[in-house]
């Protein structure tokens, strides 16, 4: 039990930021524009998270550097993607080699350093509940909070008025436009969303999981969430399960060594990323009548002058 209970408390731990990130992405996707910079985003929003809290003592403090520095580097990717117009795939990946270096200049003087994580919460008589209690009243902030995150965005998608104007702008931006919607001003804050997500996905790594900050910490979880998002066909219900399906591949990958299973360590730890091209391959080979993806996604939208 007490294994078993290790285990799925592992699994959440490694699914949150993959949940948080895939969530900002799938709003900034819906919207119409495809964001290759997660990686780059939730890098910067490590090193800023990190470099927040062990200054200040909060982890408060340092999710809201990470989110603000999620944001400032989405907003560098709307300035050029959208207000510029310049190609949208070519911006994103420049976005994540631009994070990458920005994060190991920013955190340079934090390695090695250690701080606090995130408090557990803590509920007389139910934490104590075998196998449950620290499952569902035993978690840190961050957890209950991306649970929180995409029942939030699935109500603002699916129940709001301006969720719907979001999902046109995704799928028609030209009659969207035509009905007097700014289609580059929701598009902005979509991206800004995500980003803002991919900033608290970070910074929950140095926060929460590993309470310390090292190089490319994130490795590689802004790509699983960008793949997570085309595995649940840009709804919110399947993200969650996707997420939690991903952040077990990789636990029971470090489990299987901790095993001595007969497989070479370095073939288990590329699981997940192995997970991620064959889920991919076939959703491709199953949409290949037709996709259900945004109609307008990647696509450049500039207004009549």
């Amino acid at each position: 039990m007490e294994l078993i209970e290790a285990i799925i408390l592992a699994v959440l731990a490694a699914s949150t930021p993959l949940l948080i990130a895939a969530t900002g992405e799938l709003v900034t996707e819906r919207s119409g524009v495809l964001n290759l910079g997660v990686e780059g985003m939730m890098i910067v929003g490590a090193a800023c998270g990190f470099a927040g809290a062990w200054l200040t003592g909060s982890v408060f403090i340092g999710a809201l550097f990470g989110i603000i520095a999620g944001t400032m580097m989405s907003l560098i990717f709307a300035l050029m993607a959208l207000g510029l117009a310049v190609n949208q795939v070519a911006t994103g990946l420049a976005l994540t080699i631009l994070g990458v270096g920005l994060s190991g200049l920013i955190g340079a003087g934090f390695v090695g350093e250690r701080i606090t994580p995130a408090v557990h919460l803590a509920i007389p008589g139910l934490t104590d509940i075998p196998l449950v209690g620290r499952v569902l009243f035993g978690e840190d902030g961050f957890v209950y909070f991306s649970i929180a995150l995409i029942v939030g965005v699935w109500w603002f998608l699916y129940r709001t008025r301006a969720g719907l104007i979001l999902r046109a702008c995704g799928d028609n931006h030209a009659s969207a436009h035509a009905l007097g919607y700014p289609v580059l001003r929701i598009r902005t804050f979509a991206v800004m969303f995500g980003g803002a997500c991919a900033g608290l996905a970070g910074a929950y790594l140095p926060l929460a999981y590993t309470p310390f900050f090292i190089p490319g910490m994130t490795a590689g979880r802004g790509w699983i969430a960008l793949a997570l998002v085309v595995f649940s066909s840009w709804r919110p219900g399947r993200l969650v399960i996707g997420a939690y399906l991903f952040g077990a591949v990789t636990i029971l990958q470090l489990h299987a060594q901790g095993w001595g299973v007969g497989i070479p360590s370095q073939f288990m730890s590329a699981l997940p990323y192995l997970a991620t091209v064959i889920v991919l391959i076939l959703l491709s080979r199953a949409r290949s009548g037709g996709s259900t993806a945004p109609a307008a996604l990647g696509t450049v939208f500039v207004p009549d002058r």
